[in-house]
């Protein structure tokens, strides 16, 4: 038996359908009601979001690496005396060399000596006493200078002598120092000079050039006076490569001789 609606009935049938949305009883294309989309067009959103119209905060950024070159400057510059200096040093973190080194190498000698010598890097002797020249090389070096009447012990500033290296840190085996080493240990080394007030540099050995001139070549360049550091400078062998080549000893001497002339001269300071 069939039931047939009245019209009341079928009004408020189709006002329910309005309201769910069914409006439209056969449309242009079939639509699978079941079938689901492989990915939504948007991304869904967790219930608890709420729409706003303020731009969303950028994630912060990891900050950028430290230049080590730009942290030595800084370092260096801040730094009043030679103590400090030494300070500086042993607390800046960017150099590798300090983790295999068993001591820092600062200097040695009198800090009011008119003449400074500028070395390459400690050695095995060195890293064990925290001195700079006192194995084999360091003892030739010191009856080098003692030949013309300077030693580091003097505590007259005209007959003494004040040394130091590039690097405070022994390299592994003895090896060069590479560039990035050398450029973080520059402004240390250029504070060192300002900060001692030289009035003549030895730059003693090709790395020793290397930083203070930006050049190698130490047998075409030693003898020939320059500028280091703002400050009269004398390259020089190392006492290591003499006691390699003896023969080289005749113009190392010739070397301490020019040095000896210079220093004759009246003090400036």
């Amino acid at each position: 038996m069939e039931s047939t609606l009245s019209p009341e009935a079928a009004l408020a049938s189709l006002t329910w359908q309005i309201e769910l949305g069914a409006t439209e009883a056969v449309g242009d294309a079939p639509v699978g009601r079941y079938a689901l989309p492989d990915k939504p067009d948007k991304p869904l959103k967790p219930a608890a979001a709420v729409e706003t119209d303020a731009p969303a905060t950028p994630a912060p950024s990891a900050p950028a690496p430290s230049d080590p070159v730009a942290a030595a400057e800084a370092a260096a510059t801040s730094a009043p005396t030679l103590d400090a200096l030494r300070g500086a040093l042993d607390a800046y973190p960017h150099c590798d060399l300090r983790r295999g080194a068993r001591n820092l190498v600062f200097c040695d000698g009198n800090p009011a000596a008119r003449l400074m010598i500028i070395g390459e890097a400690p050695g095995r002797d060195e890293d064990l006493q925290g001195k700079p020249f006192v194995g084999r090389a360091g003892q030739l070096l010191d009856r080098m200078f003692d030949a013309i009447g300077l030693a580091r012990g003097s505590e007259a500033p005209e007959d003494a002598l004040y040394i130091t290296n590039i690097l405070p840190w022994r390299p592994p085996q003895n090896r060069d120092p590479e560039p990035a080493e050398i450029a973080m240990m520059r402004p240390f080394m250029a504070r060192h000079v300002e900060l001692a007030a030289p009035e003549v540099i030895v730059l003693m050995g090709n790395i020793s050039c290397e930083a203070g001139l930006g050049r190698r070549g130490i047998t075409k360049l030693r003898g020939q006076w320059t500028q280091a550091y703002g400050r009269p400078a004398l390259p020089m062998v190392h006492p290591a490569y003499l006691l390699r080549n003896p023969a080289a000893k005749r113009e190392a001497w010739a070397d301490l001789l020019a040095l000896k002339a210079r220093l004759a001269q009246p003090s400036k300071r």
